[in-house]
């Protein structure tokens, strides 16, 4: 296809994924109020690491003491309920628009990188959820620390759009977050990254992912980034077995067609013999035979006819005797030169 027609293309699979989006969100707008299919609200499902927490240890607000949390503006209610409902629709469109992203970039992929492609896609969104749902089991254990650590002197009241927003930024650390070793193996299935190195590294690497964990993790606590780094630490050591199996096929491919076995200062025994489709020259015609004029420069005298009837080239054959022809004739380039 033409450029233009590629962004023609591209404006409707992006119309398709928005609509997408949008009728999701619609859903999760309505899902965070409202309890669907006999399954709670979404609301109620993401305050429930909040409302694990003991009672005592987070504000209360109502006169029978159940669990809420605190707006302070006129817009706090609608704000929260919007931005939950679209992260909630682009989670729940992510088969479409990532179908309509599959099929959009697909047409320009081998079969092989086809295969490659989709496997991780299909690993990355596994591990995205992994992580999201370790967040937010860890969440209970960090909002129970961070809230009852100064709980003698103080009662945090949490409001909805601080609660949600850690837990949402959370959910996205986490799940971003392990998709750093499928990183490294698609390194190593390139060839930039070996075992050997991946070995070398191991404990630099281990420090490294405990230092990420304490700098990414929206919260202080030691539980988010203790089970963040312990996470990175068991997926890395995953990537690196995976390096270590995928250089032992590598290398029994090689020993398989010889080329660790060559010397870099031999020649190469790549066979340099010619194909076989076109073994004889092409053939050439032999050109026309000239014609001699009976009229104009060409029937001067008979060395100009000589220089233009054979292949000798026109400036060793030149006759500066030759007359100039007369005005008005035709003039070929050698005559003006």
């Amino acid at each position: 296809m033409t450029l233009i027609e590629h962004l023609f293309e591209l404006r409707n699979r992006l119309g398709i994924a928005l609509v997408a989006i949008a009728v999701t969100t619609v859903f999760g707008y309505v899902w965070f109020g409202v309890g669907l299919f006999g399954a709670p609200s979404l609301g109620e499902i993401l305050k429930a690491p909040y409302c694990s927490i003991p009672a005592s240890s987070r504000a209360t607000f109502t006169a029978d003491g159940s669990c809420t949390l605190l707006g302070t503006g006129p817009f706090d209610q609608f704000n929260l309920r919007l931005k939950v409902a679209t992260t909630v629709g682009v989670v729940l469109a992510c088969p479409i628009w990532l179908y309509q992203l599959w099929q959009f970039i697909t047409p320009g992929l081998y079969a092989k990188e086809r295969r490659y492609a989709l496997g991780f896609v299909s690993a990355a969104s596994v591990l995205f959820v992994s992580g999201a749902v370790l967040a937010y089991f860890v969440l209970t254990q960090g909002l129970a620390f961070l809230l009852t650590i100064g709980g003698e002197v103080q009662t945090t009241a949490l409001t909805g759009h601080d609660y949600f927003g850690f837990l949402i930024a959370l959910l996205v650390i986490f799940g971003v977050s392990f998709e750093i070793p499928l990183l490294v193996v698609a390194l190593n299935l390139v060839g930039v990254v070996s075992y050997a190195k991946l070995k070398s590294w191991r404990r630099g690497l281990v420090f490294g992912l405990f230092v990420f964990a304490a700098i990414a993790t929206p919260g202080q606590d030691p539980f988010s980034m203790l089970a963040l780094a312990a996470a990175l630490v068991l997926l890395f050591e995953l990537a690196i077995q995976i390096a270590r199996f995928n250089d032992k096929r590598r290398a029994r491919k090689r020993a398989a067609e010889g080329w660790d076995s060559w010397d870099p200062d031999a020649p190469s025994p790549i066979d340099t013999t010619p194909s076989t489709i076109d073994t004889s020259p092409s053939r050439i015609d032999a050109p026309a035979p000239v014609v001699p004029a009976t009229s104009g420069p060409a029937a001067y005298d008979s060395s100009y006819q000589a220089a233009h009837s054979d292949p000798t080239p026109v400036w060793e054959a030149w006759d500066p005797s030759r007359p100039d022809p007369a005005d008005g004739s035709s003039r070929r380039l050698d005559d003006v030169t």
